[in-house]
């Protein structure tokens, strides 16, 4: 049975953009192979949880459209679903490892370990404990009765090769002499990240670790942990980290990293996940636009590129309007009107959307093209106060038109304009900062026609007078 996993972290404002990446591809693999997907919550950092983002996380992306099967919203056979739920159950395997002589108790100060670390940047070297404490267990435990504060640290064997078979990187080697004898369990009875998700994948019968690449070099430390308990190793597969455009980490100082930030924008969550889905894979048919349903039919995660993949808002937003133009128009109505939180007439939304939707890329784009027909503006880009001779013509002009369509409208303001002598682009820049405040806009004509031709003049004359 496959089952993979995500394990985010309530330490930010949302999920990560990255991490629904991850979740994107663990979501697909798991359906692909009718099995299980399956959020758990790391929450041992207490220092740095955030209050609500656990719940923040899970409804993004119920939102997105990558249900858990299994998770603290929804329970499971094999719950519970948070590690700091699930203390117990780390103590008693990791006392097991200690018995084992794969782990030892530690009870270095701060103190020491700053010392030592700064006699090997000193020496230049890299950092790695000295298992100081390893040497001396009789005397540890004597502290550790005497309610001395204590660790429990991984017993890295020395010069052992350690062979990773990866789907995505292939087989890489590993010695023991470069890992460091990590610490699992930590003072305050917390595991480490390093216990934990081996303890949770295993319990979990999670078949398949997709995880971001920044977690390799931690894998020889897990591959040993997996080693010591007899268990066998689920299949690994590190994808690369999102870039920004000019290739250097994703950051929230260059662009938003929380996926909420995105869908309150105005980004869809079908053509997001499209989006997501082309990072560091590409469709066999070499498509841009396709539906979940097909990405989970044709995923494979062997074909999951090595190479960074490049996460670009510019790109997103394009794709999005590709989207957008794809949609009925019934269906963009009920888009907007939602995004909006219905507080905009849904008729005049009706009546807009032929007149907007070539030109928004973003359901938020909307709302500022066509704000004008919602109400009159207040400010104009031009001096729209020194047309007065041009604004009084066209409104004598416009309410002698009978049949209000836009194309009556359009050839009686330009009968003005020949009457005026000048220009049709400049007639029509005037009147269109008139009726909307600005020099580009929605075809002038049908917002007109939609706007009515009471309202029309009634905006004329306000610049009249």
């Amino acid at each position: 049975m496959v089952r993979t996993r995500i394990a985010p972290s309530p330490t930010g404002k949302d999920i990560h953009v990255g991490t629904v990446a991850t979740a994107l591809m663990n979501y697909a693999w798991a359906k692909k192979n009718h099995g299980q997907f399956i959020v758990r919550i790391e929450d041992t950092d207490r220092t740095r949880l955030v209050k609500g983002g656990e719940q923040k996380m899970l409804d993004t992306l119920n939102l997105i459209g990558l249900p858990a099967d299994e998770s603290p919203l929804v329970g499971g056979s094999y719950g519970p679903y948070r590690q700091s739920e699930r203390l117990s159950l780390y103590k008693t395997y990791v006392e097991q490892l200690v018995r084992k002589g794969a782990a030892y108790y530690c009870t270095c100060t701060k103190e020491r370990l700053d010392a030592d670390r700064k006699e090997k940047q000193r020496q230049h070297l890299i950092y790695k404990y000295d298992k100081h404490c390893l040497t001396r267990q009789k005397e540890v435990l004597d502290e550790i009765k005497k309610e001395t504060p204590y660790v429990i640290r991984l017993n890295v064997p020395p010069n052992k090769e350690i062979i990773l078979n990866d789907v995505v990187r292939g087989e890489i080697k590993f010695n023991t002499n470069d890992v460091d004898d990590q610490v699992l369990l930590k003072s305050d009875g917390f595991p480490t990240y390093h216990l934990a998700v081996v303890i949770d994948d295993y319990s979990m019968k999670i078949s398949h670790v997709i995880r971001a690449e920044e977690w390799l070099p931690s894998t020889p430390k897990h591959i040993l942990l997996y080693e010591a308990f007899g268990w066998e190793l689920p299949i690994f597969a590190h994808v690369s980290l999102l870039r920004n455009p000019d290739r250097s980490k994703l950051s929230k100082r260059k662009n938003p990293v929380w996926a909420s930030e995105y869908l309150e924008q105005g980004i869809l969550p079908e053509a997001f996940l499209n989006y997501l889905a082309l990072m560091g894979w590409s469709h066999p048919q070499g498509k841009e636009i396709f539906s979940l349903d097909e990405y989970v039919k044709v995923f494979d995660l062997k074909d999951l590129q090595k190479t960074a993949p490049v996460f670009d808002p510019v790109k997103l937003e394009w794709m999005n309007g590709e989207y957008i133009r794809r949609m009925k128009n019934e269906e963009l109505r009920i888009k907007i009107d939602e995004f909006y939180k219905k507080n905009l007439s849904e008729d005049l939304i009706d009546k807009t959307i032929p007149l907007v939707k070539e030109r928004i890329k973003k359901l938020s784009d909307y709302y500022p093209l066509t704000e004008f027909l919602f109400k009159p503006p207040k400010k104009y880009e031009i001096d729209i106060f020194e047309k007065k001779e041009l604004l009084e013509k066209t409104a004598r002009a416009l309410e002698s038109v009978k049949n209000w369509r836009a194309d009556k409208i359009g050839e009686a303001m330009q009968m003005i304009a020949k009457e005026l002598g000048i220009k049709n682009s400049e007639y029509f820049m005037a009147v269109r900062v008139a009726i909307t405040g600005k020099k580009i806009s929605p075809p002038l004509n049908e917002s007109m026609e939609v706007l009515g031709k009471n309202d029309i003049l009634a905006r004329l004359r306000l610049l009249i007078e």
